[in-house]
């Protein structure tokens, strides 16, 4: 099996070393705005590098691995759609619901594979949640609480292009909440503080949100997310229910000091980002989309559930903006398939 990978950032990067040591791809061809950093990273791995984009679909492969920024990810989808080319794609497909639904629209009409990277999915302490709600451990589920905090903020110039808090970072809580309780989001209510660094406010974004969801079946849902937590790189999930409460993330590296006098210690080398929090997730996830392309299993997360974690945050938006509840049924993108 061959493999384009188009972008070889700091996400490229990662995915192009855990394909390139992959028993079933025979090899890579490697591309990147920044032509010298894709030859840098073929060199290393003993891959191939391409001057450019219209080289990986010439040059021939089997599949398709986009990592570039966020703004090329939806033209890219439709080309290799149109090539007949499965694809994983980095979140999101874009940044807008338009967007989102023309290229789900191509992969759709083409009838090949989009793959979606929320790595949540494959972490085994989400999985573990997943299974214990499904098989009826916690009893009737009540309460959730996520929490994604980054350690350090990205830089500044980074901001305008990223979504906003709520589309890029907290659309994998928003994802994970519905792939983990098997409900839908049907109502949010949202707040952000710009208080932090001016960055944020020069961006129009924020730099802390906040969000209420209320899932179809009554089941109440916090998302707090933010970009300063200096303690560490801290995310977790909270389920409660009538019969027993688990948490995602608590571990001897998580970023909490307890105040009570028997209280666990604060972690010694607490978590410094996503990249190693997720790592054997991430490395999943391809491993995942490996088997797909060779038609060993389906498809863990297609572009349709991307387009409803980004349906989410478009309320939220919405809620931040205007300071109201917002019903899912006003944002665009249509109803949701029913959850496996």
């Amino acid at each position: 099996m061959r493999i384009g990978v188009i972008g070889t950032g700091r996400i490229g990067t990662i995915h192009a070393n855990t394909l390139s040591r992959h028993r079933d791809v025979g090899s890579l061809i490697l591309t990147d705005a920044d032509a010298s950093r894709a030859q840098e990273l073929a060199h290393r791995l003993g891959e191939t590098a391409a001057p450019g984009v219209d080289e990986i679909f010439r040059w021939g492969v089997d599949a398709v691995v986009i990592t570039t920024a966020t703004s090329a990810h939806a033209e890219l989808i439709g080309r290799a759609a149109r090539s007949g080319l499965p694809v994983f794609c980095e979140k999101p497909i874009a940044l807008d619901l338009a967007g989102t639904l023309q290229a789900i629209g191509e992969v759709e009409a083409a009838g090949t594979v989009l793959q979606m990277g929320f790595q949540r999915r494959f972490d085994a302490g989400y999985t573990g949640a997943r299974q214990a709600v499904r098989a009826g451990r916690l009893g009737r589920l009540h309460t959730v609480r996520a929490v994604t905090s980054d350690q350090t903020p990205p830089e500044a110039a980074w901001l305008p292009v990223s979504g906003g808090l709520f589309r890029d970072a907290l659309i994998h809580d928003f994802d994970i909440l519905r792939w983990v309780t098997g409900r839908e989001v049907v109502e949010v209510y949202a707040a952000g503080s710009d208080a932090g660094p001016a960055m944020f406010r020069a961006a129009g974004d924020v730099d802390t949100g906040a969000a209420l969801l209320t899932l179809d079946d009554g089941t109440l849902a916090t998302v707090t997310a933010t970009r300063l937590n200096g303690a560490g790189y801290d995310v977790r999930m909270e389920l409660a229910g009538e019969l027993d409460q688990i948490v995602v993330g608590l571990d001897d590296r998580t970023p909490i000091a307890s105040t009570e006098p028997t209280g666990p210690p604060a972690a010694d080398k607490p978590w410094t980002g996503f990249l190693e929090r997720f790592a054997p997730a991430y490395e999943a996830e391809l491993n995942a989309f490996v088997e797909v392309v060779r038609g060993e299993r389906p498809n863990p997360c297609d572009g349709r559930e991307a387009l409803q974690a980004l349906r989410v945050a478009e309320a939220c938006e919405l809620s931040r903006r205007e300071r109201r509840p917002v019903r899912l049924a006003e944002i665009a993108g249509g109803a949701a398939r029913a959850l496996a």
